[in-house]
């Protein structure tokens, strides 16, 4: 039977907002949350913790897609490189100066893509994104 997991887009405002509801939704019976990071994302959903116990199967109904991508769009992404940018900031620069350049010109991954292409990268994972 697949497990079915509901995402509130409505309350995705900007990336903070995106871990609180993945934290709500994936880790509501950990005494402990994921920080706000592509890479603990992706871990939730490997399983082992949270909400997934394993490569279980699930359907995820994300509630108000187009307003999470929204939220997550151009704007989100270009804030978040920016930060990554930042003088005293440990991340590899070359590489986010990369990022944003693609994004300014149209051809870079917002925050959402890079949400959803991790998504697409666990075949146990089906999405449903719904406009309600």
């Amino acid at each position: 039977m697949i497990k079915q997991v509901i995402i509130d887009g409505s309350v995705i405002n900007d990336i903070p907002s995106f871990y609180d509801e993945i934290n709500r939704v994936f880790m509501a019976d950990e005494d402990w949350k994921i920080g706000h990071s592509l890479d603990a994302f992706n871990d939730v959903l490997f399983g082992g913790y949270g909400l997934l116990h394993g490569n279980e199967a699930i359907r995820l109904l994300w509630h108000h897609i187009a307003h999470s991508r929204e939220a997550l769009g151009r704007e989100a992404t270009k804030s978040y490189y920016q930060e990554k940018l930042k003088p005293d900031s440990p991340f590899n620069k070359a590489l986010f100066k990369e990022k944003l350049a693609a994004l300014e010109n149209g051809t870079g991954q917002t925050y959402f893509d890079i949400v959803m292409e991790i998504i697409a990268d666990h075949p146990n994972v089906e999405v449903i994104g719904l406009q309600e």
